[in-house]
């Protein structure tokens, strides 16, 4: 087929697409389908196909009716890996079987920009895709999510990576199909389809779950909350909610098919519902959620400080199936920095708040992100946030010097020293491991609820899950308890992991 055939062809499909997008992107999916397949049956005729994926591969494929291999790389927070869930979903529909290796027909890498470490892996990688694709030509790769939503990043690609086959954004990964066809049918060296926002919400496309038994749900997406040093609202758009009916059906279908645990998942959470026709708090629908037969746990993330409402702290003492772990961002201890970083609430507060959830419910497990050297940060500033690590005793906290992001106005002000950060940091994060080692000890020689992951990857006749709490637990076991809730008597703390053993009983003493 010329080039001319293949455009013309594109088009074609484009007019009798569906305008509504969930049906629309269901088209481009089995379009997508036929294109993979076509090519396929090619490789099949000509002979190429054994030496492309070896006979057991192409064995597997002709027996799945699988017409290519994919690969998705996911850097990020949790919101990312759901993305790539969904993507994963789309592919495996559209004729693609997912592989482990680099080595695949379409690569797709679902990027993050919250930290520029984060942008140079990328980079990193698409210099080896590079040497991969000059091997197999007709590879193709992908790239999408949050760094994409970045200008300086799309000239940068086009300049030295363009060999890049496909660029989008974190606004219109439902799209993913309907690009596939197009850069596969108008033959562009790249096509690029990246969105400033969206207001649009696509409900029902595929979802291929890591995990049977546990999957994230998407209650809002955005953010409009502009901390100073955070990119998040520039790459993710404003705050936009699913509706709670759309949510609540969706975890029902999850818990048919088998899911036990739930992560409501959103930039901040405590927003959820202010942008809806009819407001609907996030308290509000952890109840409804809380009432899902056959769910038996919830977990949330990210909650922000600044809106963590009486009304939330009460849902989450009286809803049973609400996991007793809570993500709480600090970021910075001195109140003078947090003014600076537009956070909205102060140490003060902030110490009030987790007086006020320990008070709802006793033994909650408390984690938090913390940033070493924020501009202007002083030595006093820095002992403020190790008074509020050494006065809250977190669980774990995730420690991050900061990182300048171009358009962000903490860009412009003035940095601390390089070496003074690394000090800093190496000095919080030795803190931080000891109180977590202490704290994560207090449940030894008791019998708690864990749900069942995996098998251990280090120790043979293992298997390895999650407390409520979220601490992990390793005990003896094999592959039919994974999914199940056990009980484990907790024999030894390792401080930041538990040794234990199964209890069918569930007495609570040895």
């Amino acid at each position: 087929m010329n080039k001319e055939n293949r455009i013309q062809r594109f088009d074609k499909m484009q007019q009798q697409a569906p305008a509504e997008e969930g049906a629309r992107q269901y088209y481009f999916i089995e379009q997508a389908r036929i294109l993979w397949k076509e090519r396929f049956d090619a490789l099949v005729d000509s002979g190429e196909a054994a030496g492309r994926y070896g006979s057991r591969l192409l064995g597997q494929l002709q027996a799945e009716e699988k017409y290519g291999t994919f690969h998705i790389a996911t850097f990020g927070c949790q919101m990312n890996a759901r993305d790539s869930e969904k993507l994963s979903g789309i592919l495996e529909q559209a004729g693609l079987k997912e592989v482990d290796s680099e080595h695949a027909d379409f690569v797709l890498y679902n990027t993050c920009t919250v930290r520029d470490n984060a942008n140079q892996k990328v980079y990193g990688r698409l210099g080896y895709l590079h040497t991969l694709k000059k091997k197999q030509p007709d590879m193709m790769i992908a790239l999408c999510g949050c760094m994409m939503q970045e200008p300086s990043v799309i000239e940068k690609i086009k300049k030295s990576y363009s060999f890049v086959d496909l660029i989008f954004g974190t606004h219109n990964i439902f799209k993913l199909a309907e690009l596939l066809c197009r850069r596969m049918l108008e033959n562009r060296k790249m096509v690029v389809d990246v969105w400033e926002g969206t207001d649009q919400i696509v409900e029902e496309l595929p979802v291929d779950r890591k995990y049977p038994f546990k999957s994230g749900v998407n209650i809002m997406f955005g953010c409009n909350n502009f901390c100073s040093y955070c990119i998040v609202p520039y790459v993710r758009g404003r705050e936009r909610s699913r509706r709670p009916e759309d949510i609540l059906d969706e975890i029902r279908k999850l818990v048919a098919d088998g899911v036990v645990e739930v992560m409501l998942l959103g930039q901040n959470v405590n927003s959820y519902g202010k942008n809806l026709e009819t407001p609907v708090t996030f308290a509000q629908l952890l109840r409804q959620v809380n009432e899902i037969e056959g769910l038996e746990r919830i977990r949330f993330m990210t909650s922000h400080p600044k809106d963590l409402s009486d009304e939330l702290i009460e849902a989450m003492r009286d809803c049973k199936k609400v996991c007793t772990h809570l993500h709480l961002p600090l970021q910075s201890g001195s109140s003078r920095i947090l003014k600076i970083m537009n956070r909205r609430y102060t140490k003060e507060q902030y110490l009030e708040l987790v007086d006020k959830i320990r008070r709802a419910v006793p033994g909650i497990s408390l984690t938090t992100d913390i940033i070493v050297g924020f501009p202007g940060e002083t030595e006093e500033d820095f002992e403020e946030t190790m008074d509020v690590v050494r006065r809250v005793r977190y669980d774990s906290a995730f420690t991050f010097i900061y990182s300048k992001r171009t358009g962000t106005p903490a860009a412009d002000m003035e940095q601390v020293p390089e070496d003074v950060v690394k000090k800093r940091f190496d000095r919080l994060l030795k803190e931080v491991q000891q109180i977590s080692a202490e704290v994560c000890g207090r449940d030894e020689k008791t019998v708690q609820k864990v749900l069942v992951e995996s098998l251990d990857d280090h120790q043979e006749g293992y298997v390895t899950g999650r407390m409520s709490n979220n601490t992990v637990v390793h005990f003896p076991g094999d592959e039919s308890l994974i999914g199940k809730i056990a009980d484990v008597y907790l024999e030894e703390s390792k401080g930041f992991y538990y040794m234990g053993k199964y209890r069918e009983d569930g007495q609570k003493k040895e």
